[in-house]
């Protein structure tokens, strides 16, 4: 997604630019947002063109309401703004970890987070100290290195590992969960939209009922997340096999999708901003809020969906049961009644309510392990490069779901004896 800052452009958009994929790779959501933010909170929105309206929220204090108050904002209908009919009935409700209310939500969720305790988490950290060396190891060169396609592959390692998926797999599933929330960019897209997002829902289907069924076959239990789920209860029995697919699926999209765009967020900032680095290099204790500004600044997971169980009343407008309202979180950590100068980033911003994981119950359930993966990511940058030099214009991921970058090409200078040390 572009991200511009004030004084912006007279704003020009229309009601369907909210949906549209287009808009947030070269459009101007941010200056779209200020302006809902300011003048239309609680905005309605009508695409005009067959689908659905639904409501549109802005503010930090709304977004942060709406994804807590799940008596209120059910997610048992859906989650996400795309493709398909929002009237249509969602085929996963109670099924699948995104799409559940409590209790259930927690049922699902309470023993995948026992495998994601800080314990459990920490263990990860050799494994994911050598896959960022490798993934940084070709662009110290001084060759021109495009950094959002290598960290493409990034979280897929460890989340790959963690889950116990065959290597071999890595690189196409990692292709496959951009498909499906990036349908109408052209390096992603098959052709049409709903036909791009059927092949890789299919693919990814038929690889975990293969995998899982592979596991029954054997008898194999392993104590990777896969192996957790199998072993789980769920309304007194196991997971059907139709609940471990969409689970596994859930689990993989979560971490696939959003983790790289911060990773290279983080590079395109040392390039504008050397100082703050060389600033975190001799002061490691800054390293966490400049992740955490990272986070913030990147937003990747563009927004979340609800539907009003009851009628709200919420900036003189209301909500009726039934409505769906989505909620924007690059928005909402740009509030400016939340964040002092929310469009200057900034690595010593000490106080830091992004809300990039989401809040309330469904707050990001790898949100641990993502921390950890971008720590040491900037750690390994901060050791083996000295200064980062951008080689070309971004190139902005088509998607309303995801803001990210598919290309961003940079030129990395080595520290010295950086190199000895990455193939150490």
């Amino acid at each position: 997604m572009r991200i511009t800052r004030p004084p912006f452009a007279p704003l020009e958009h229309e009601p369907a630019d909210v949906l549209s994929s287009r808009f947030y790779a070269e459009g101007d959501p941010h200056a779209l947002w200020a302006h809902l933010r300011e003048h239309d909170p609680a905005h309605h929105c009508d695409p005009a063109d067959g689908r659905e309206p639904f409501w549109v929220m802005t503010r930090h204090e709304d977004v942060s309401r709406v994804l807590r108050e799940h008596e209120t904002f059910t997610s048992r209908r859906g989650t996400m703004l795309c493709i398909i009919d929002l009237s249509m009935p969602d085929f996963a409700s109670d099924e699948m970890m995104p799409d559940t209310d409590p209790p259930r939500h927690r049922q699902l969720r309470e023993p995948v987070n026992r495998a994601l305790t800080p314990r459990a988490i920490a263990a990860q950290e050799e494994p994911i100290r050598r896959i960022v060396r490798e993934m940084l190891e070709p662009a110290l060169d001084g060759g021109v290195f495009d950094v959002a396609r290598a960290a493409l592959l990034f979280p897929m390692a460890f989340t790959g590992t963690l889950m116990g998926l065959p290597r071999e797999n890595w690189r196409r599933m990692s292709h496959l969960t951009t498909m499906t929330i990036a349908y109408d960019d052209p390096d992603y897209s098959t052709g049409e939209s709903k036909a791009t997002l059927r092949q890789a829902h299919h693919e990814l289907f038929s690889f975990f009922r293969d995998e899982v069924r592979r596991r029954q076959a054997t008898d194999h239990e392993a104590g990777d997340l896969i192996g957790i789920l199998r072993s789980m209860d769920y309304d007194e029995a196991p997971l059907t096999e139709q609940q471990l697919i969409l689970n596994c699926y859930a689990l993989l999209l979560g971490a696939n999708v959003t983790t790289p765009h911060v990773a290279s967020t983080l590079v395109q900032k040392m390039a504008e901003f050397p100082g703050q680095y060389r600033a975190a290099r001799e002061s490691p204790d800054l390293r966490r809020p400049l992740v955490q500004e990272a986070l913030r600044w990147a937003s990747p997971a563009s927004h979340f969906m609800r539907y009003a169980l009851r009628d709200v009343e919420l900036h003189g407008r209301t909500i009726r049961e039934g409505e769906p309202v989505s909620v924007w979180l690059g928005s909402a950590n740009r509030d400016e009644r939340v964040f002092e100068r929310p469009y200057e980033f900034d690595a010593t911003r000490r106080v830091n309510k992004h809300v990039a994981f989401g809040v309330g119950p469904h707050y990001c359930i790898g949100a641990g392990l993502a921390n950890l993966g971008l720590r040491i990511f900037l750690d390994e940058l901060l050791e083996s490069v000295e200064a980062v030099e951008l080689a070309g214009e971004p190139v902005h991921l088509a998607s309303n779901q995801v803001a990210g970058y598919k290309s961003m090409p940079v030129r990395l200078t080595a520290r010295a004896g950086a190199a000895r040390r990455s193939i150490a």
